[in-house]
C-alpha cells in the first residue's frame, strides 16, 4: 500500500501531467469507487468542465482543487493514474476514466477494487470524511513529541497499533512504522504509553526524517508501487527491517525477527528493540 512518501511523489509527478486541463467529461466502469457523490451521474456533472489547478496531499490522500470541487482521492492497496491518450489502449483495470479537452484523458487503474473517490465542494472537503478526522503528519506544525505524549497517554494500545491510526498519525503504514520503531530502538509491542520522553522525542524525530529520506529517493517500490510517470523509488535499497526478516541486523548483527501486530506482518531487532 502507497505510504506518505510514495502518495507525494505521485503527487508531484502527477501534478507535472494534470495542472490546466479542463475535464470534458467522466467514465467509470466500477462506479463503487466513487462515494460521494452517491449518484455516480451527479459526478460525471459536477466535474464537467472543471479546470485542475492544483494537485496537494494530505496524509495518504491525493486532493485534486478544480474550480468549484476538491476531488480527494485514495489509492489504497494498488491504485494508480496515468495521463494517455484520447484512443490508447486502456486495460480491464482502468475504472475511472477523465477525458481532458486536450484529447489527453486521466486514468485510474486499480486491480484490487479498493481506491475510493469523494467530491466536495471546494473548502468543504476537510470538514468531511474521509479527510475530517485525520491526525496531523509528521512534517505538520502541529505535529511534535508532546502532541505525541499527550496521544500516548490517552490508550492502552501497543505503539505499532498507534502509528498505524490514521486519526493520531496521518501518513504512516507498515513499511515506515517498522522503520521509524527500529531507528528509534523500540519494541513495536511495547504499550504507548510506556514511551519515555526521550524514546518519544527520537520517535518523532525519526518519523520526519525517515519520510522526508524517502520522499527524496521517490518512495519504496515494493510490490506494484511507481509514480504516475512509470519511475519506481529506490528507498527499499535503504530499508533497515522492513522485508529482512531472517537476515543480520545491521546494526548489531542479531537475525531479524517477523511477527503479527493487529495482523500486520512487523519486522524488529530482538537486541536492538528490546521490551522491558
Amino acid at each position: 500500500m502507497p505510504e506518505l512518501p510514495e502518495v507525494e511523489n505521485v503527487r508531484r509527478s502527477l501534478l507535472q501531467l494534470v495542472q490546466g486541463k479542463t475535464i470534458q467529461g467522466v467514465e467509470a466502469s466500477w462506479p463503487k469507487i466513487i462515494k460521494q457523490p452517491l449518484e455516480v451521474e451527479q459526478f460525471y456533472d459536477a466535474l464537467r468542465d472543471q479546470t485542475i489547478h492544483d494537485l496537494q496531499r494530505k496524509g495518504k490522500f491525493l486532493i485534486f482543487i478544480l474550480d468549484d470541487y476538491a476531488l480527494v482521492s485514495h489509492l489504497r492497496m494498488e491504485g494508480h493514474y496515468s495521463v494517455n491518450q484520447n484512443g490508447d489502449p486502456a486495460d480491464k483495470h482502468t475504472h475511472v476514466t477523465f477525458m481532458f479537452s486536450d484529447g489527453t484523458e486521466l486514468r485510474y487503474r486499480d486491480v484490487r477494487k479498493f481506491g475510493t473517490m469523494h467530491l466536495f465542494k471546494k473548502g468543504e472537503e476537510d470538514k468531511e470524511l474521509p479527510l475530517a478526522k485525520l491526525g496531523p503528519e509528521p512534517f505538520s506544525p502541529s505535529f511534535s513529541s508532546e502532541y505525541l505524549k499527550v496521544e500516548f497517554q490517552k490508550t492502552e494500545r501497543i505503539i505499532k497499533t498507534v502509528l498505524l491510526d490514521q486519526t493520531i498519525v496521518a501518513g504512516l503504514g507498515n513499511i515506515y512504522a517498522d522503520e521509524v520503531l527500529y531507528k528509534a530502538k523500540i519494541h513495536p509491542e511495547r504499550k504507548a504509553k510506556t514511551l519515555t520522553e526521550k524514546e518519544i522525542e527520537k520517535l518523532s524525530r525519526e518519523m520526519a526524517q525517515t519520510l522526508e529520506d524517502s520522499i527524496v529517493a521517490g518512495g519504496s517500490s515494493v510490490n506494484t508501487y511507481m509514480d504516475s510517470m512509470g519511475l519506481s523509488g529506490t528507498y527499499q535499497e535503504r530499508l533497515k527491517v522492513y522485508g529482512r526478516n531472517g537476515e543480520a541486523c545491521l546494526d548489531c548483527g542479531t537475525i531479524l525477527e517477523k511477527t503479527k501486530v493487529a495482523g500486520r506482518g512487523t519486522h524488529f531487532c530482538p537486541t536492538c528493540q528490546k521490551n522491558p
